[in-house]
C-alpha cells in the first residue's frame, strides 16, 4: 500500500505541474510553439534553429516533416532527399490549421510541457499497475485508477484538439476543465487510502455551502481561461492597456470571487461554532487570498510577469485542497 500511496501522491504533484506548465506556455504565448501533435514538426526533438524548419536543397527528409515555406506549413510525402530547386510534388500542404510562425524558444517550452504531460501520464499508468495488486481486496483502487489513466488519455487528445484547433478558446477551457477533474480523481484515491481520520460533525447547511463553493471555483477557473483569452487578443495588438475596456465576463469573474470568500467566511464561522480549526480550511482561505492578491497584481499592475500562471496554479490547488476538504465532510 505504501508504494500505491507513494506513486499516487507523485502523480498528483505531477499533474500539478502539467497546469503550471500548461499556464505558462499560455504567458508566453507557446501554445503553437509545435504546430503539430504529438511530435513536433514531425520531429521526436523539436528543431532549435529556424534553418531546421526551413527548406535546404540536398537534405535529407523523412516522411511526416513539417516544414515552412512561403508562410504555410508542408508536410513531406515520403522519405526523399532534396535536389538544388524545391519540388512541390514531394509535399502537400499542412491542413489543420494555418498558424506558420516558428520560434525556439516558443517551441521548446511548449515541447517540454508536452513532456511533463507524458511522465505524469506514465507516473498515473504505473499507479494502475499497482493498484492490481488489491483487485481481490478492494476493487475501488483499479477502479479509479483505470479512470485516472482513461481521463490521462483523453486529456491528451484534448490537446491534440487544441493545437489542432489553433488554441479556440471553448476548448482551452475543457482542456483545463478535465486537468481538474483529474486532479479531482487523484485527490479521491488518496483519500480512500488514508488512515482513518476523525469524521467532522457536518450540517446538512455546511455541505451545501462547500459543494456550492467547490463548484464555484470551478467556473471561475473555467470564466478565468476566458479572461485569459481576451489578455491573449490585446497581447497580440501590441496595447499594453489590456483590460481598458474590460468585458463583462471580467467583471462576474472579479465578483464571483468575492461571493467565494464570503461563502467561505461562512464555512469558517460555521467551523468555530462546533470547534474545529483544520488544516485543510486554514489553507483553503490562506489560497483565496493569494488568489486574489494575484488577481490585484494583474489588473492594477498590468499583468507582472510570472503573475497570471501563478494565478492559475493557486486556484488548482485551491480545487484540490476543497476537493478534500469535501471529502472529509460527507465521507464517513
Amino acid at each position: 500500500m505504501n508504494r500505491f500511496i507513494k506513486i499516487s501522491k507523485i502523480s498528483l504533484i505531477l499533474v500539478y505541474l502539467v497546469i503550471l506548465a500548461g499556464s505558462l506556455v499560455r504567458m508566453t504565448g507557446s501554445g503553437m510553439g509545435c504546430p503539430d501533435w504529438p511530435k513536433c514538426f514531425g520531429l521526436l526533438i523539436p528543431p532549435t534553429n529556424e534553418k531546421q524548419v526551413e527548406w535546404n536543397k540536398n537534405q535529407q527528409y523523412n516522411k511526416g516533416i513539417i516544414l515552412r515555406y512561403n508562410g504555410e506549413l508542408i508536410v513531406a510525402k515520403d522519405d526523399f532527399v532534396s535536389k538544388n530547386e524545391f519540388n512541390y510534388t514531394n509535399w502537400h500542404p499542412y491542413t489543420k490549421h494555418d498558424y506558420s510562425e516558428f520560434n525556439a524558444t516558443k517551441t521548446w517550452i511548449e515541447f517540454l510541457n508536452r513532456l511533463i504531460g507524458a511522465i505524469a501520464g506514465l507516473s498515473t499508468l504505473l499507479m494502475l499497475v499497482f493498484s492490481l495488486r488489491f483487485w481481490k481486496k478492494n476493487k475501488i483502487y483499479s477502479l479509479v485508477s483505470l479512470l485516472i489513466v482513461l481521463g490521462m488519455g483523453f486529456q491528451a487528445w484534448l490537446g491534440k484538439t487544441v493545437v489542432d484547433s489553433n488554441l479556440l478558446p471553448y476548448r482551452i477551457t475543457i482542456h483545463m476543465v478535465m486537468a481538474l477533474l483529474i486532479v479531482l480523481g487523484l485527490i479521491i484515491l488518496l483519500f480512500i487510502s488514508r488512515k482513518k481520520t476523525i469524521p467532522i460533525p457536518a450540517s446538512p447547511l455546511m455541505k451545501i455551502l462547500a459543494i456550492s463553493a467547490i463548484a464555484l471555483t470551478l467556473f471561475q477557473i473555467g470564466l478565468g481561461t476566458q479572461v485569459r483569452q481576451f489578455v491573449d487578443l490585446k497581447m497580440h495588438q501590441q496595447t499594453s492597456e489590456w483590460l481598458n475596456p474590460a468585458p463583462l465576463k471580467f467583471y462576474i469573474h472579479r465578483s464571483l470571487s468575492l461571493i467565494v470568500l464570503m461563502v467561505h467566511l461562512t464555512l469558517f464561522w460555521m467551523l468555530l461554532k462546533i470547534k474545529l480549526n483544520l488544516r485543510i480550511f486554514n489553507q483553503i482561505l490562506g489560497l483565496i487570498g493569494l488568489e486574489i492578491f494575484t488577481g490585484i497584481l494583474m489588473f492594477y499592475f498590468d499583468f507582472p510577469f510570472s503573475s497570471q500562471p501563478l494565478h492559475l496554479i493557486i486556484a488548482a490547488l485551491l480545487f484540490g485542497a476543497q476537493s478534500l476538504f469535501i471529502l472529509r465532510i460527507i465521507v464517513k
